[in-house]
């Protein structure tokens, strides 16, 4: 993955339960992958079922604008430029419109590639995303990403 631009923070995700979920908040500006796989595995009457998205891949890559992912974890060989470690989470202006509470800690950083990601994450959303060579399968059993 690489991007143009990247603002990270920690937060809290609620569940309709009211459970908290500590997750760090990364927002990527421009994002290019090379491929994608998200998973979702289900408690269902019929049993464990498995959503998984995939795309990229030899069908081309995918973009993302405006990347916002409140993930439990993130690995990955990550290269960043201009990076800004602990700023204040408040501060943040490399992603527009991905700022923490003042007070809390924030990273960011200019242009960022990261090779191998692998995220457990409660979400993802963006604001334009161009996902070539999309595949959506649903089955009992089925195979998670990783």
């Amino acid at each position: 993955m690489s991007s143009k631009g990247l603002a990270s923070y920690v937060q809290t995700d609620r569940s309709v339960d009211g459970k908290g979920h500590p997750v760090a908040l990364p927002g990527i500006g421009e994002a290019t992958l090379t491929d994608i796989c998200q998973s979702a595995e289900v408690d269902t009457p019929v049993g464990k079922v498995v959503f998984k998205l995939t795309a990229g891949g030899p069908a081309g890559e995918v973009t993302a604008g405006k990347l916002v992912i409140d993930g439990e974890d993130l690995d990955g060989d990550a290269t960043f430029a201009t990076a800004q470690i602990g700023r204040d989470a408040s501060t943040l202006d490399r992603v527009d419109g991905v700022k923490g509470e003042p007070g809390k800690f924030g990273l960011q950083a200019g242009n960022t590639e990261v090779v191998g990601v692998k995220s457990h994450a409660w979400s993802a959303t963006g604001g334009n995303f161009r996902l070539k060579g999309m595949r959506v399968s649903v089955g009992l059993d089925g195979k998670k990403c990783f």
